[in-house]
């Protein structure tokens, strides 16, 4: 049986709870969600400045009540979707740690290490549905989350489920990047900035010997391999 750790945008998460569960079906699965919109329209209720810098959100602790509380709801709301076998966690429950980015305020940039509590939990046949907060709490980038614990649970594959076909090249979704062609893509400033965040995460965990997929579904190749 595999081990996959399957990603899902704050924005898709529940609409992704079909293919979570088909992937259960035949491989442990833990999921990580983000809840980027979610935030970002409830910082703007709340009157809290929305600031990002290089593409990163910077969180204040004010900004951390609301963030704390959008994960929250993308978690309940995820996990109600996938059914019984689902249990609701923030990262620091299962041992994410981070290094904070001073700059950023209660941001981290998430450590790759070993997670026994989460590895436990997926032996036992449970879904984990994990909330990208670290040790701190530090606010942390899902796609980056998402790269970290398929490292620390030693995945065999890291899945990007979005709303767009995949990792696109002059108009064109591209079946099969090494770590190389990634990174200098990556680097270039030619893709769309929403990309990079998952791109680079994908970097990540093909550079630990776990391919990625980034797409609508996994009907594809890997698309990032070491």
């Amino acid at each position: 049986m595999s081990r996959v750790v399957v990603k899902v945008g704050g924005a898709v998460a529940a609409q992704s709870a079909a293919e979570v569960l088909e992937l259960a079906r035949d491989n442990e699965v833990c999921v990580v969600h983000g809840a980027g919109p979610q935030i970002t329209l409830e910082m703007e209720r709340a009157g809290i400045p929305v600031e990002f810098v290089g593409g990163r959100r910077v969180t204040t602790p004010e900004g951390m009540e609301v963030v704390r509380a959008s994960l929250r709801a993308v978690n309940q709301e995820l996990w109600h979707a996938l059914g019984h076998r689902a249990v609701p966690y923030f990262g620091d429950d299962i041992g994410l740690h981070a290094t904070q980015v001073p700059e950023l305020g209660l941001v981290g940039e998430p450590v790759p290490a070993e997670l026994p509590t989460l590895v436990r939990i997926l032996a036992s046949g449970r879904i984990p549905v994990i909330a990208p907060l670290a040790a701190g709490p530090l606010n942390v980038n899902a796609d980056d989350a998402a790269a970290a614990i398929a490292v620390g649970v030693h995945a065999d594959r890291l899945v990007f489920l979005t709303d767009v076909e995949g990792f696109m090249v002059d108009g064109a979704v591209v079946d099969a990047l090494d770590v190389a062609t990634a990174r200098s893509h990556h680097d270039d400033g030619t893709l769309d900035p929403r990309i990079l965040p998952k791109l680079g995460a994908a970097i990540t965990a093909a550079g630990h010997g776990i391919p990625a997929f980034i797409g609508r579904t996994e009907i594809r190749p890997e698309q990032v391999a070491a």
